[in-house]
């Protein structure tokens, strides 16, 4: 039944406090034994009654003792006794394919049975694309159910025809309460289920809008244990706030085993999907889409996404090699530095933290002496990809002086380290894939922190191992000479 608790000193605090007042709360019955009667009323109220605050009353679902150990709240296996780790056998996941390539990658290898998937994105950025994709390609070999709240059949059927997918195995409800929906998993046993959104999902346990934390946790929660006690491999859509972040409690990301986010801008055709966390694979994940007329499709070799083609080099433009999860990617930084005409310089990142510009600009003056504080200064990375390592460093860095000196980094040069406060250029972790994945791309210069330096020679590359920011901008300058000794070395 549903009622209201308060976190805070519960009945004896009241009570201590005021003794002639009446008790406010539910009888001792109505209250979870396991949480203690700790600020339960019938209502809402503004003040809680127990503690005083004010806006503390969160809506939650009481159970009486007679149905205290029901089924939805036992523990989803049976009670096993305590065992030494090093004597549990560890086995490998099992693991079936959605059919896209890219999506695979980014949850791990593929999907798990039992496995509960959050999705996240901004509206119309692809969600329900991709899932109703991987969906047609499931049902060639598996028993799925699309459950939308938010578009009707019609709609659903309209988009499948317009994707041109196979959508003759593919079960579809539109409904929003929870309890039918569990009835229609009894029923029909799908193996794999998409609920787009989770949003949109209610509770007749509890008497809250659609949308609301309670509702959210509560349609999560019991989704959650169904898919564990019955392997299914659920795919939850959420809605995602102003900020980016998804919408509802966090409690959502922690019951789910994987959680993935939608990067992109609506008004590109290409998408980024980022796991952000996975039970079954890496964090950081990252699987590069192209929307079509035909929906999303992976693309191959995402590098070439985030590299702009000149006929002649620029200044202000340095490639960089980052790592996403697994993947190596290589990504132009562009920087623009000019004249400030304005009594405080501007300081404008996209794509990079701006909080960290400010910080490589300081280094860059304290230790290289090259003085930025009366110019503007512009970075950019391309293609819309979001990077957030601090192996960046050193090629914003090389991209802003190339920019003040107006003059071209060097051909087929690319980069990577971070860059210290004191000036130092410190490692960049798994150096090798990323020094592998530059040559593949056909780069023949790599100046890289030395403690990055390979031991053997990569056959195509010239490395270039720097300890300091003020030595890496000397051997930018005399890189044509360093790449004559080092062949003749």
């Amino acid at each position: 039944m549903p009622a209201y608790r308060c976190p805070g000193q519960g009945q004896a605090a009241y009570a201590a406090r005021n003794r002639s007042l009446p008790a406010l709360f539910e009888a001792p019955d109505r209250v979870d034994q396991t949480g203690g009667n700790r600020g339960v009323v019938n209502k809402w109220a503004g003040q809680c009654p127990s503690c005083g605050q004010w806006n503390t009353l969160v809506e939650t679902i009481i159970e009486t003792a007679g149905n205290r150990f029901s089924g939805k709240h036992q523990s989803l296996a049976q009670t096993a006794p305590v065992l030494n780790l090093a004597a549990i056998e560890a086995l490998d996941v099992p693991r079936f394919g959605t059919g896209i390539e890219e999506f695979d990658r980014v949850l791990g290898g593929g999907l798990v049975a039992g496995g509960v998937v959050l999705i996240g994105g901004d509206p119309g950025i692809g969600k329900s694309t991709l899932l109703l994709q991987a969906l047609s390609s499931l049902s060639r070999l598996k028993k799925v159910l699309y459950v939308s709240g938010e578009e009707s059949g019609a709609q659903i059927a309209l988009r499948a025809k317009r994707l041109a997918v196979d959508a003759q195995d593919l079960q579809f409800q539109a409904e929003i309460q929870l309890e039918k929906i569990l009835g229609t998993l009894t029923e029909h046993k799908p193996q794999v289920v998409v609920i787009d959104s989770i949003q949109t999902m209610y509770s007749d346990a509890l008497s809250s809008a659609p949308g609301s934390v309670a509702q959210v946790r509560e349609c999560a929660a019991q989704l959650t244990r169904v898919a564990k006690t019955m392997d299914i491999t659920m795919i939850m859509v959420g809605h995602v706030t102003k900020e980016g972040a998804l919408a509802g409690p966090r409690v959502l990301e922690h019951i789910v085993d994987t959680v993935l986010y939608f990067e992109g801008d609506t008004h590109s055709s290409f998408r980024l999907v980022r796991a952000i966390k996975n039970r079954f694979g890496a964090v950081n994940e990252l699987g590069v889409f192209a929307m079509g007329e035909r929906g999303l499709k992976g693309v191959s070799n995402p590098s070439a996404l985030f590299l702009s083609q000149h006929d002649t080099q620029v200044a202000g433009s340095c490639v960089m090699v980052t790592q996403e999860g697994t993947r190596p990617l290589l990504v132009e930084i562009q920087a623009l530095v000019d004249s400030s005409h304005a009594p405080n310089a501007r300081r404008l990142s996209v794509g990079l933290e701006q909080n960290r510009l400010a910080m490589l600009l300081a280094v860059l003056h304290r230790h290289a002496g090259v003085a930025a504080f009366d110019q503007d200064v512009f970075i950019n990375a391309v293609g819309g990809v979001k990077i957030a390592e601090p192996a960046a460093d050193l090629a914003v860095l090389l991209a802003i002086n190339s920019s003040m000196r107006n003059k071209p980094l060097p051909r087929g040069l690319v980069v990577f380290g971070e860059v210290g406060l004191a000036g130092e250029i410190r490692p960049a972790p798994r150096g090798q894939e990323r020094l592998r994945e530059a040559a593949k791309l056909g780069f023949s210069i790599a100046m890289i922190p030395k403690s990055n330096a390979p031991k053997q020679k990569i056959e195509g590359l010239t490395i270039i191992g720097v300890d300091r920011i003020e030595e890496a901008l000397n051997k930018i300058r005399d890189v044509d000479s360093y790449i004559v000794d080092e062949s003749l070395a």
